[in-house]
């Protein structure tokens, strides 16, 4: 076996804390998944608001995510990698403990009002902008961390970490609402499963805070002794640390203006599109409303649960999947092949839809959908974002990518409930749609990165 030439140990231990952050975005997405319909029952329903309200409340996170996605370029330029994750993981903490009791000093409580709802979205929004900053700041530490050979490896653990987080949360979930009766749930229940994210938060805070910054930060703002101690730490060998600092030198001094348009109009619409496509497949219309779309299936709630949970597993194993062959296989051809098994998958309960055939055919296409997108969308789009961006934008481009991302996510998660009262087929055949798309648009427009240094993949948008 091929010895590493870079210190595993190091590199492997400083990605595992950068993942809790993965862990964390996760975790606060899904979370509502378990609470959606308590909520609905304690905020929405006694208040009479539509389903326009009760799917905006849901996705309320989303406006952070879109606010802190669109932060991260400036942020993560000005404070750091480091300190941006260390931010992320404050506003973790304050948004999990807001959003359990959100009557603070002001409202009664357990008292539905429209001013206690505006200050539960406001602790959701709160966490979202954690989301958004962990969703661009994790991959990009990561990959200006991760040596070329392991890179795509490394980042998908980013992914794996998100997808272990929305695990773990429902079984949270489901623990705290198992055998329990409804009105406890909706009244006590709820406020739980919310409050159990400060654990993790605190745990990410801490630990972030004994990582290095990235040396390709450091390069960036003319610290580069540490940068190079930081390379040689990586690296194991003060010779290959002193060339790669060399390069990213080159390319800093390259491109010391920074515009984001440096390097054409082309990458950063890649970047947005590879953002866009993402969610318009509607993975996160089965990610944060799993529950309900199983109890329409005709399971209880426990059960509906439980499947749930199923779904978290197949989506662990799958992640595993492109973990293992991401930097074997190729980004390119994980994409295209998961694209076609979505599409199959989302077209499939379309047409079971469109005949209201309910059962286990339903649940069987619900899997395939998702193993698809996790053995490809799911981490390989977040590598290529952390690898396609030349250094001295990257900060930028990430952002921009990012905040599209969470502005998709958040336009096809409010307007789910809608779409499904106007027609179950129609929306699954949407997203089906979609798949097929992605799949044409990877074909044409994405270059391949496998193995490829970031100054490397930096040259070929020069030419």
């Amino acid at each position: 076996m091929k010895k590493a030439n870079y210190n595993a140990a190091y590199v492997f231990g400083i990605t595992l804390v950068a993942t809790i952050g993965g862990l964390l975005f996760g975790y606060d997405t899904a979370v509502i998944s378990g609470a959606e319909k308590s909520i609905e029952a304690f905020l929405i329903l006694p208040l009479g608001l539509s389903a326009f309200v009760h799917g905006a409340t849901v996705s309320s996170a989303l406006i952070g995510c879109i606010i802190g996605g669109a932060i991260s370029g400036l942020l993560s330029s000005r404070a750091g990698r480091k300190r941006s994750l260390i931010i992320a993981a404050a506003l973790f903490f304050l948004s999990a403990a807001g959003s359990a009791f959100p009557e603070s000093l002001v409202f009664t409580y357990n008292e539905p009002s429209i001013g206690l709802l505006i200050v539960f979205n406001l602790y959701r929004i709160l966490g979202g902008i954690g989301v958004g900053l962990a969703s661009a700041v994790c991959p990009m530490y990561i990959g200006e961390i991760a040596p070329a050979q392991v890179r795509g490896r490394l980042v998908s653990l980013n992914q794996f970490a998100i997808i272990f987080g929305m695990l773990v949360v429902y079984f949270v979930n489901w623990a705290i609402a198992n055998g329990q009766a409804v009105e406890w749930i909706n009244s006590i229940g709820w406020r739980y499963m919310f409050l159990s994210e400060t654990i993790p938060a605190a745990l990410f805070g801490i630990l972030v805070c004994f990582v290095p910054e990235t040396p390709r930060y450091l390069a960036l703002v003319r610290r580069e002794d540490k940068a190079l101690e930081v390379l040689k730490k990586i690296n194991g060998s003060a010779t290959r640390a002193q060339a790669i600092l060399d390069e990213i030198r080159l390319t800093v001094a390259e491109t010391s203006r920074g515009r984001i348009f440096s390097y054409g109009k082309v990458v950063i619409l890649i970047g947005i599109l590879l953002s866009v496509f993402q969610q318009f497949v509607g993975i996160n219309v089965a990610l944060y409303y799993a529950p309900r779309i199983f109890e329409s299936m005709g399971a209880a709630k426990d059960a509906s649960m439980l499947q749930t949970i199923v779904m978290g597993l197949v989506n662990v194993v799958f992640t595993v999947v492109a973990i293992l062959t991401v930097d074997r296989w190729g980004r390119k051809p994980l994409l295209i092949t998961g694209s076609i098994g979505m599409a199959v998958g989302m077209f499939a309960i379309s047409g079971l839809a469109y005949f209201q055939i309910i059962g286990l055919s339903t649940l069987v296409f619900i899997i395939l959908y998702t193993a698809s997108f996790m053995m490809s969308w799911g981490p390989i789009c977040w590598v290529l974002i952390a690898e396609i961006f030349p250094n001295r934008i990257r900060g930028q481009a990430v952002a921009i990518a990012v905040a599209a991302q969470w502005a998709a996510n958040y336009l096809i998660s409010s307007t789910y409930p809608a779409m499904m009262e106007f027609s179950g087929a129609l929306t699954y055949g949407f997203y089906g749609t979609m798949a097929v798309v992605s799949a044409l648009f990877v074909w044409k427009m994405i270059p391949e990165t496998k193995g490829k240094s970031l100054e490397e993949m930096e040259k070929q948008w020069k030419k």
